[in-house]
């Protein structure tokens, strides 16, 4: 297995979805073998891109809330890890961003995986991350997000925390009263906050 550096450099200077890439490629990701957190999401957006920085938009901002940590913390790849299912901005559909690029995963997530080895718990968001991490047994996001409490304390699904499932979010209000204060309770206890 390659060292953590070494792996993370081959990572930033990919190109294996290049041709499919409308902005070319950009892989965002933060991770460091200590990481007790693990946040698996979909793929970079457009401002995530020219950023750089993960979750640097409006859905950044709720997840921070969500998880009850600072800008400081949630950037600290010592303490949160931070893994989409793919790197690199895939490009907008027609009602939002596409896709991550099939290629990403089958490349790199296994190997990144085997390198944190100090993980608590993993907050898994998006269908794409969803399916990944807990197959494709679940009828809807809505079931398998109410269903938290079968994966608990290790593996937690949620919903993106985009703008865009703002109506999921009124329409199911217990998301917020019951899943979100025992895990910013767990993230409070495993980053010792």
């Amino acid at each position: 297995m390659a060292s953590f550096s070494s792996l993370l450099t081959e990572i930033r200077a990919c190109t294996i979805c290049q041709a499919h890439l409308p902005l070319g490629p950009r892989p965002v990701l933060q991770l460091h073998p200590k990481a007790r957190i693990l946040i698996a999401g979909q793929a970079p957006g457009r401002k995530v891109h020219e950023s750089g920085v993960p979750f640097d938009d409006a859905s950044g901002n709720r997840l921070r809330e969500w998880l009850g940590v600072t800008r400081e913390v949630f950037y600290d790849p010592e303490q949160i890890a931070i893994l989409p299912m793919g790197f690199c901005f895939p490009g907008s559909g027609k009602s939002g961003d596409l896709p991550p690029r099939p290629e990403c995963a089958p490349a790199w997530r296994k190997q990144l995986l085997g390198q944190l080895r100090h993980l608590e718990i993993t907050l898994v968001m998006g269908q794409y991350a969803q399916a990944y991490h807990f197959g494709k047994s679940r009828s809807s996001l809505t079931e398998l997000v109410k269903s938290w409490r079968s994966y608990w304390p290790h593996t937690v699904p949620l919903p993106h925390p985009s703008p865009r499932n703002n109506l999921w979010l009124r329409r199911n209000p217990w998301f917020e009263a019951e899943l979100l204060p025992p895990l910013q309770k767990r993230v409070s206890e495993v980053l010792a906050l």
